[in-house]
């Protein structure tokens, strides 16, 4: 079960209740996606720890995000340039710039007429749903 947390206090509450540590180290991974608010990969989440003085290995930091990850309480992207981590990991959809990259948190809703078309052509009862559109800044 995935939730969404508005904040840093609680995503720390979620890891308690999940039966993660909090360490150091995986706090520190946190306040860097929470106080970002983008997708970051785990390289750039190492730099920013280590550029603040906030010395932590590649290795931990690629740990506790996987571990994060697992437990639900951040999302993973798997893009062309490898992985990236955003703070939410409720279902939600995504626009990636065509220019500069960068990838954005939708909250869509489609029309209950579009969902029964989709559900009466597949066959299928949609659950959920997660959009990944691409565009350019008007």
């Amino acid at each position: 079960m995935t939730i969404r947390t508005a904040d840093l206090n609680g995503a720390f509450q979620i890891c308690r209740s999940r039966g993660l540590r909090l360490s150091r180290q995986r706090k520190l991974v946190l306040e860097i996606l929470w106080c970002s608010g983008s997708h970051l990969s785990a390289k750039e989440i190492y730099e920013l720890l280590n550029t603040n003085g906030r010395c932590i290995g590649h290795t931990s930091v690629y740990q506790n995000l996987e571990s994060l990850h697992a437990h639900g309480i951040i999302e993973c992207l798997k893009k062309d340039q490898g992985r990236l981590y955003g703070h939410r990991a409720d279902p939600h959809s995504h626009i990636t710039c065509l220019e500069s990259g960068d990838i954005y948190d939708l909250d869509l809703e489609l029309p209950k007429e579009l969902l029964n078309s989709i559900e009466s052509k597949t066959g299928f009862k949609i659950e959920s749903y997660s959009l990944q559109l691409q565009g350019r800044r008007n």
